[in-house]
């Protein structure tokens, strides 16, 4: 065993598999080990060296990994950049290759591979699963991409780094593995523990800041700011919020990044800082942008939609705004003489601020859906960024505040000396009820929203049917012409009534 301090602050800094096996833990003192194994051999831990071989190790691990860091404070732990390997053998190979290098200091070394540190770190204690026996663990364990927090919910509370009194906390309320933890709203959180609670609940949910780069930002770039009163308005905290982004970019763009998420906490005045011992009462938000950004106008815009639909239960008496995920900058090459070049950043911006203006609703996408129903063949959902991103399709936008068929006060109108225009076609949803004449079965006049229209032409029927596990459809539809444009109109065959389903004007 290695012993670290002196006298009475001695404790057991390491153990060996062996006397871990006896129950010896790190944090024992000598006695108390001495006593579940009495053949233990006792070594002072020496800092140099420990740190010679770490150093050793980690060049080493950088012939698999041009990105290495020793974790601080858990000597033995390297965190191993994973990314680019695909073209060379994938992670697979990677672990092989690091399992390797590791196999020169440790009989039994584990490598696991994950989106986040806080998952690799637990699947190198787990292995493939937190169900699986001790024997049963693999060398080299890959969890699936996006799947991190899904691998940590059934995960000990002790595979997440936090303090320990805020563990026992957790452990008294009856909460015991990481979902558990992730489970909880951040708000709740962060009301009861702070910041320190925050940190662990975005670790349990596989939101892990830390990353082993080439070009490392030692701390998390933040900046605060305490108003000289408190505001109950969002005015003055724009414009520190602002002035903090374009401090902080720069000071990325200084390290060669580019800026993934921004968080914004406001210090609250509600009178909780006169009680004792009670911290000040923060709230926190995140923006993150659909790319990484070294553009200050683009955060700005998402920082200032996300606090514009920010309501405060009491005034602001500080602001504090934090880089907490960041990318490597890439730059983008275009011909400003081009037109066809379009700027990513400065549409974001435009986004933005259509959402702050009109609303999360002013901005969807269309989206088709897998029916033959007409009414539900298509919907509009509201934008979001990544998912547009992924599809690479162009967001459609709508800056009308109501529909213009729905209105009840719109009315048709036959006008001989109407312009000639391209037919827009109108789709209802849901279909709107019609009366309709027929001679022989086919319509010849349609009565809608109190106009009688005369049908000149009518094709069909064309007769759909499905949904039988759901609500069911049988309907006969016509495509019909009159004066005024086209329409489709159907007869629903379950209750023989008819109803309009698209014109066009």
């Amino acid at each position: 065993m290695l012993t670290d301090g002196g006298g009475a602050q001695k404790r057991l800094r390491a153990v060996s598999a062996a006397a871990g096996r006896a129950g010896v833990r790190a944090g024992m003192r000598p006695a108390q080990a001495r006593a579940l194994c009495a053949g233990l051999h006792e070594l002072a831990w020496d800092d140099v060296a420990i740190g010679a071989a770490i150093t050793e190790a980690s060049a080493a691990l950088v012939g698999a990994s041009p990105q290495v860091t020793p974790v601080a404070g858990a000597p033995g732990l390297w965190w191993v950049g994973a990314s680019g390997f695909d073209g060379i053998g994938g992670e697979r190979e990677l672990g092989a290759g690091l399992l390797r290098v590791a196999q020169r200091w440790h009989p039994r070394p584990r490598v696991a591979i994950a989106g986040s540190c806080v998952a690799a770190r637990a699947a190198t204690w787990a292995g493939a699963s937190f169900e699986q026996k001790a024997g049963d663990r693999a060398l080299v364990h890959v969890i699936p991409p996006e799947r991190d927090a899904a691998y940590l919910a059934p995960a000990p509370l002790a595979l997440v780094p936090m303090d320990e009194e805020l563990r026992a906390a957790l452990h008294a309320l009856g909460l015991r593995t990481v979902g558990a933890l992730a489970a909880l709203r951040a708000e709740d959180v962060e009301r009861r523990w702070g910041e320190i609670g925050l940190r662990a609940w975005r670790l349990a949910n596989a939101n892990d800041a830390r990353r082993p780069v080439l070009a490392r930002v030692e701390t998390q770039p933040a900046v605060e700011v305490e108003l000289a009163s408190p505001s109950a308005t969002m005015e003055p905290i724009l414009f520190l919020v602002r002035a903090a982004l374009e401090r902080l970019v720069n000071e990325m763009i200084a390290y060669g990044r580019a800026v993934a998420a921004v968080a914004i906490t406001l210090t609250l005045d509600d009178a909780r800082g006169a009680l004792v011992n009670a911290p000040a009462h923060t709230v926190t938000r995140e923006a993150r942008a659909a790319r990484p950004l070294a553009r200050v106008l683009p955060l700005f815009e998402r920082c200032r939609a996300l606090l514009d639909s920010w309501t405060l239960d009491a005034p602001v008496s500080a602001v504090r705004v934090a880089i907490v995920a960041v990318a490597p900058l890439s730059g983008e090459q275009g011909d400003l003489l081009t037109t066809s070049w379009r700027d990513l950043g400065a549409a974001d911006a435009a986004l933005e601020r259509l959402r702050a203006e009109l609303g999360a609703g002013a901005i969807v996408c269309a989206e088709a859906r897998d029916t033959h129903r007409p009414e539900r063949a298509g919907m509009w959902t509201d934008l979001q960024d990544e998912r547009t991103a992924e599809r690479g399709s162009s967001p459609s936008l709508i800056l009308s505040t109501s529909h213009p068929v729905s209105s009840p006060s719109r009315r048709l109108a036959v006008s001989p000396s109407r312009p000639v225009v391209p037919a827009a076609r109108r789709a209802l949803d849901p279909p709107e009820a019609v009366d309709v004449i027929c001679d022989g079965g086919i319509p010849r006049v349609v009565t809608w929203r109190g106009q009688r229209i005369p049908i000149t032409r009518a094709l069909g029927p064309e007769r759909l049917s499905g949904d039988w596990w759901d609500d069911g459809y049988r309907r006969d539809y016509w495509r019909c012409e009159s004066g005024i444009g086209e329409m489709v109109v159907f007869l629903d065959r379950s209750d023989d009534a008819w109803s309009m389903q698209t014109w066009s004007d």
